[in-house]
């Protein structure tokens, strides 16, 4: 059942929208249907996507607000009031990115499912208005074959990979030094998963597009180029909003 839903919501319309982009790029060159196929489906998930990068700078650059609001002396249910209010005046709500990233989580690894199955456009899956395209040109730019590993490729999504954790937004630190405080094991725990993604997990993609094929690698390559720059757009535009907002309330 679970499987049906799967196939029939997610991976059929990708691997058919995979077959319609073969079909009509010069030479039906698969690398380029891959990375239009991967911008289409970020296209697709921008709103969400953006939605939730602009709460997370937004929650990175109040991070001394609400610092300032648990020094404040303040009590727990006082605190809590004040963290409403500095959400409401900015207008962040620090849950929203959570379900957006849930609802991305399974139309990703459909993405992901298409290249890692292998690039087979049989005739039960494709649909009818679909045109099967005639040739299939595995041969990226007529250089690098997507079917087969390359260290090339991989080691550019390994480097795309770092670069999406570096231009992410890192919490500042909280003004707390108490190691009994659980916000310090949480502040801990937060830097520590920060560095393994930025330093570890760029070795394990490249491991996986190495292991796989090309077409796994040019998709993460692309898709986190993709993210970087829809996260440094992001930094300065919520940095902007945020700073218009002080200003007006500095005024009032």
């Amino acid at each position: 059942m679970l499987h049906n839903i799967w196939d029939a919501v997610l991976y059929h319309p990708l691997i058919n929208a995979l077959a319609f982009l073969v079909s009509i790029v010069p030479g039906g060159d698969l690398g380029i249907a891959v990375i239009l196929l991967t911008i289409l489906v970020k296209l697709i998930l921008f709103p969400l996507s953006q939605k939730s990068l602009e709460n997370q700078a937004a929650m990175t650059m109040l991070a001394p607000e609400l610092n300032k609001i648990k020094k404040s002396g303040a009590t727990k249910e006082e605190q809590a009031r004040m963290t409403f209010e500095l959400y409401k005046k900015h207008k962040t709500n620090p849950f929203s990115g959570c379900l957006l990233v849930l609802i991305q989580i399974p139309i990703i690894f459909a993405l992901y499912y298409v290249f890692y199955k292998g690039i087979k456009f049989d005739a039960g899956v494709i649909y009818s208005f679909i045109h099967v395209p005639e040739e299939i040109n595995t041969v990226f730019l007529g250089i690098l074959d997507l079917n087969a590993k390359s260290i090339f490729l991989a080691v550019l999504a390994g480097i795309s990979q770092y670069l999406q954790a570096y231009f992410m937004p890192t919490p500042a630190p909280s003004s707390s030094s108490d190691s009994s405080d659980p916000n310090s094991f949480a502040e801990s725990f937060s830097k520590s998963m920060a560095m393994q993604m930025k330093y570890i997990f760029p070795f394990i993609v490249a491991f996986i597009a190495y292991s796989i094929s090309g077409a796994i690698a040019l998709y993460w390559i692309v898709s986190n180029l993709f993210s970087v720059a829809q996260q440094v757009y992001v930094n300065k535009t919520e940095k902007k909003r945020l700073d218009k907002e002080v200003e007006v309330l500095i005024h009032e």
